[in-house]
């Protein structure tokens, strides 16, 4: 009989000192490095985040801070209020009057700036000048621009033999004038950024292009503009966020007027309602709430927005793939080749 013996585990070596720093380094440095960003967040995004809600729970007053709770009824009031719509439809008809002519003018912007012109810092630079001059004189100079009296707009108009047009007391006309102090400022931003996805295009797609016989128009329709769909769906997200938060133009667009957002509150935003409810009226806890309701509907739509874009562009796959696969029938058929399945033809070297 015979015993084996099972001979006892080798010892772990002991890492020293520098060994265990290294470690250490490589392990909890990322952590370390984006944890600025998230404590910077959690001060300044989440927790006014959570407060607004916080407040909007509350019958909050200016002055003496928290008072009773009342739960939602803050939102079930707003709901109800047809000045909320009402300021939700200001919105709503300034940002669409706002939004697609902005993202059309960007787009035909940057691909102006993308062919091979003179000057084409000096270019670059001037469509980004609307976006330095600030939003406040942008409303004034406007504000004047639009004058129903003395305005620039209405004299042109005047000497057309065409009747003034009251820019500040109609609906509709006072949304095209905040439309244009918006346009005025963003396009030449967003063409900028837009301009940057078209250069990232490689040149050899427009050359191959080119050589198939594709013009310009077909070029940028069947390449560019698929090749910058990312950055467009980032500039759409950005134009809606910001059309829809819009507040500066229409509050300074009649500064005259005590009440803001006009005399009958034709264009009166929802975030200048939230202004006005809590400032004017003193009721924090009800503008929390519009605060927080508005927060949805961006939520909302950024994710309609997602979720078209993300639709489209895989509609777009599916037919190039179809498109694809009719061009390789016609090539076999033109030149003869024996019908091979096209799975073992597209494994061939």
């Amino acid at each position: 009989m015979t015993t084996t013996l099972n001979a006892p585990p080798a010892a772990k070596p002991r890492l020293t000192l520098s060994q265990r720093l290294n470690h250490a380094d490589a392990k909890y440095s990322p952590y370390v490095y984006v944890a600025p960003f998230f404590v910077l967040f959690g001060l300044v995004g989440l927790f006014p985040l959570v407060y607004t809600f916080v407040v909007s729970l509350n019958d909050w007053d200016l002055l003496k801070g928290q008072g009773d709770w009342v739960g939602f009824d803050n939102y079930i009031i707003e709901l109800q209020d047809p000045w909320f719509w009402n300021s939700l439809g200001n919105t709503f008809s300034i940002f669409l009057l706002s939004a697609i002519p902005q993202l059309i003018g960007a787009t035909f912007i940057a691909a102006i700036l993308d062919q091979n012109l003179r000057a084409q810092t000096f270019w670059r630079l001037s469509v980004l000048l609307p976006y330095v001059v600030t939003p406040a004189a942008v409303a004034l100079i406007f504000s004047s621009i639009f004058s129903e009296d003395y305005g620039l707009v209405n004299n042109i108009l005047g000497s057309f033999g065409i009747d003034p047009v009251l820019w500040k007391h109609d609906t509709l006309p006072g949304h095209l004038a905040i439309a244009t102090m918006v346009n005025w400022r963003w396009t030449g931003y967003n063409a900028l950024i837009l301009l940057a996805a078209m250069q990232a295009v490689p040149t050899d797609i427009y050359e191959s292009a080119a050589l198939d016989g594709a013009g310009a128009f077909r070029r940028f329709f069947s390449i560019t503009l698929p090749s910058i769909r990312p950055t467009f769906i980032f500039v759409l997200i950005t134009a809606t966020i910001g059309g829809l938060q819009i507040f500066t133009e229409p509050k300074l667009f009649d500064a005259t007027r005590a009440t803001p957002g006009g005399a009958y509150h034709q264009f009166e935003t929802t975030t200048l309602y939230i202004w006005n409810m809590a400032f004017n009226q003193d009721r924090f806890g009800r503008a929390s709430a519009i605060a927080f309701i508005l927060l949805i509907i961006i939520v909302l739509i950024g994710l309609v927005n997602y979720y078209l874009s993300k639709g489209i562009a895989s509609s777009e796959t599916k037919i190039a793939k179809r498109s694809a696969a009719r061009r390789l029938l016609r090539y076999r058929s033109r030149k003869s080749i024996p019908f091979v399945a096209e799975n073992q033809l597209e494994r061939r070297p």
